[in-house]
């Protein structure tokens, strides 16, 4: 068994299974002696993937339940709420006067100035053949008599003034942490409950299995992808969709490279990100230390995975805040992993030269506008249906345009589309090239009279009344044909020309694919055709919107990567999004600010995604779209009046002068008044004003409808 099933992508591989796309290979040597350093597998700072000797450490770290967006690997739980904290100073005085108090009632106690009524429980305890000089017991039995009494009376003292002077507190917050050694997390016990013994595969039977993964294990040829490709591989197994007898086959022969992603590769060629394959998180920061931070965060690491990825996330700030470098690319790292273990299929989309990650990291990579890409796109999302790709290709060309503009509507304009679309393909087995639409679209008469002899000749007499149709249409006011026609003319542009090919002679790239576990990067020509690249964004989420939603299996997470989404966003890319949870799927979109989508539309965008960031840079106007969203929350306010006390004594005003000499402010009395009050979680001017560079706002909304509040999190850690 080679794999788990989920591969095998329809029109995306130049042989049987996608091999890593990559740029052309570089001369061995250059010339002039002049060598090229090896490339670093990982950035400083980051960690070491889990691999060799340190898998089983990685494997046997606890992860326990945690709040949505924890960072669950190693993850210490705090409490919920925070407890009461004495400030230092009144801490450490109140344990310094107590130690006072004590060590003067001792004092006055040995010298007798409080009496000796303090020896009464001795009279009445110890027995008087035990007392005096010749006492039963000797001398020095009577001196420890005596002796241990008087260190019980002192240790009663010191245990009353320790509660009152809060002395445990003193040594938890200042000596304990200096004999504590320093943390470190520790490992599982390897036993039967060790997840390195495979304990499911035991309970089903396949010991043998079992066996040669934990060999593999201990023998440090195991890395974190196999180990959560094969426990994907072993959940189709439990499902049904694979036989017992061809998963052990492939185990035991191959063992820990067993069923393979179609490309063959075990892992990403570098790694910038902290991944934990077991949780299937990412970790993109740390959650603030802030006040405004729930307790049971602060401090905590902030992670993803596709569980709230499931309800997408919108990401906005100003461009250099860091939503490619901080978000996107560890998010489309993560996501590639989990492809390469079965889990999900991607889709990267982005400018070209954004910084997505290496070619040879995803296995499809469509270069629009680079003539030496090695794959193409297809204009219609691989169906076969005319109205379908009537519908998915309205959304791209014109479903940006403002209701005011003739044609803005995409239902006619897919009714246009389709009307020319099915005669076409029933006539030429295929979908019009862009410029053969755009002189369908223009009404050429060349164009449609060779199509009405077509369909003539063919007896396809419904179609040729759509034709009829479409040519009274042409010329009439509000006709749209001539926009879609300005919308196609950018598509049939000189850069272009090798692409978007209908007559087989390429291979095109159809979204059509994600029902396998494929990853795809589309690089757009931002540079000179901006129009064009928006338009391209929006027809690749109209399709991706399409393809999920008729995915037979439905257990592959798939996920679209959007990098810049100005004028993506229009009314029936909303509709998808909400639809998207349902299907296992998500998407994550970022923009420099709201002010790139509609007006009536930033609202209904907020609220379909579950996840939303704010990034650093933000402006008041953005802010208080954020604001709104997140609504407000009780909270206490605290009133503080001080009111100077006067002196009506001689002996009074005296002292109220000594302690204003002592302390430079006179006497006053402190009134405080605690008042439950309704405020912003995070209101516009913090947003715009308040939030530090390197830092976002993010509230969090996972597919089983648990959330978390707006949280400051730092996203340089």
């Amino acid at each position: 068994m080679d794999s788990d099933g989920t591969q095998e992508a329809r029109g995306t591989h130049a042989n049987p299974v996608p091999r890593p796309a990559g740029p052309p290979e570089m001369p061995a040597a250059p010339p002039n002696g002049f060598t090229v350093p090896p490339r670093p597998t990982r950035a400083p700072g980051v960690p070491p993937m889990p691999d060799g000797s340190s898998f089983l450490t990685w494997l046997r770290t606890p992860r326990p339940e945690a709040p949505p967006g924890v960072w669950r690997f190693g993850h210490r739980p705090r409490p919920a709420e925070e407890p009461e904290e004495i400030p230092t100073r009144q801490l450490v005085s109140g344990a310094l006067i107590a130690f006072l108090v004590g060590w003067l009632i001792w004092s006055l106690l040995q010298n007798g100035y409080l009496g000796n009524w303090w020896w009464v429980p001795f009279d009445l305890i110890v027995p008087d053949a035990w007392r005096g000089a010749d006492s039963d017991i000797g001398e020095t039995g009577t001196f420890v008599v005596y002796q241990g009494y008087e260190l019980l009376v002192a240790l009663a003292i010191m245990v009353g003034v320790a509660r009152l002077g809060r002395w445990s507190e003193v040594w938890r917050r200042f000596v304990a942490p200096r004999f504590r050694r320093p943390e470190s997390q520790e490992a599982q016990p390897a036993d039967q409950d060790d997840p390195a013994q495979w304990k499911e595969l035991r309970a089903a039977g396949a010991v043998d299995v079992a066996e040669r993964l934990a060999a593999d294990a201990r023998a440090g040829v195991m890395l974190d992808v196999d180990h959560a490709r094969i426990a994907r591989a072993w959940q189709g197994v439990r499902s049904g969709r694979h036989s017992l007898a061809a998963f052990s086959g492939a185990v035991l022969q191959d063992g820990a490279a067993a069923c393979l992603h179609p490309s063959g590769a075990r892992d990403l060629p570098t790694r910038l990100a902290r991944h934990d394959l077991l949780t299937g998180q990412v970790r993109l920061g740390t959650s603030a230390d802030d006040p405004r931070n729930p307790y049971a965060y602060r401090g905590t690491g902030l992670a993803l995975g596709p569980e709230l990825l499931g309800t997408s996330l919108l990401a906005v700030g100003p461009a250099g805040s860091g939503k490619t470098g901080t978000v996107v690319r560890p998010l489309a790292e993560s996501l590639c992993l989990h492809a390469l273990a079965g889990r999900a299929a991607v889709v990267v989309v982005g400018a070209a030269g954004a910084g997505l990650g290496p070619a040879d990291a995803y296995d499809v990579v469509v270069r629009i506008g680079n003539q030496e890409s090695e794959y193409d796109l297809d204009l219609y999302g691989g169906t076969g249906d005319p109205d379908e790709a009537a519908a998915v290709l309205a959304e791209a060309l014109v479903g940006d345009l403002a209701d005011p503009h003739p044609g803005s509507d995409s239902r006619r304009s897919t009714t246009v589309l389709a009307q020319l679309l099915g005669p076409f393909r029933a006539v030429h087995g295929r979908f019009p090239s862009v410029p053969e639409l755009r002189q369908l679209l223009d009404g050429a008469p060349g164009p449609l009279a060779a199509l009405r002899q077509g369909l003539q000749d063919a007896g396809q007499e419904s179609l040729l009344r759509e034709l009829d149709a479409r040519e009274r249409q042409l010329g009439q006011p509000g006709d749209v044909g001539g926009v879609l026609a300005d919308r196609v003319a950018l598509l049939d542009r000189p850069a272009f020309a090798s692409f978007f090919d209908t007559s087989g002679t390429t291979r095109p790239f159809t979204l059509k694919a994600l029902d396998h576990p494929v990853r795809v990067r589309i690089d757009l020509p931002e540079r000179g055709h901006a129009d064009a690249s928006r338009m391209l964004a929006r027809l690749v989420l109209a399709q991706f919107t399409a393809s999920v939603a008729v995915r037979e299996d439905r257990s592959l997470f798939a996920c679209l990567l959007l990098d810049d989404a100005t004028g993506v966003v229009t009314p029936e890319a909303v509709r998808g999004i909400q639809r998207l949870r349902s299907g296992n799927a998500g998407v994550v979109l970022t923009l420099r600010t709201l002010d790139d989508v509609p007006r009536p539309l930033r609202g209904p965008l907020l609220g379909a995604t579950g996840c939303r960031m704010a990034l650093s840079g933000l402006t008041p106007w953005d802010g208080q779209d954020f604001a709104e969203v997140w609504g407000k929350e009780w909270t206490e306010a605290r009133d503080v009046t001080d009111r100077q006390i006067i002196a009506e004594t001689p002996a009074g005003k005296a002292a109220h002068m000594l302690r204003r000499v002592i302390t430079g402010k006179a006497p006053t009395a402190r009134a405080v008044t605690v008042r439950q009050v309704e405020r912003e979680r995070w209101s516009a001017s913090e947003l715009a004003h308040g939030v530090p560079a390197g830092h976002a706002v993010l509230s969090l909304t996972d597919v089983k409808g648990e959330h978390a509040p707006p949280l400051l999190v730092d996203l340089r850690g």
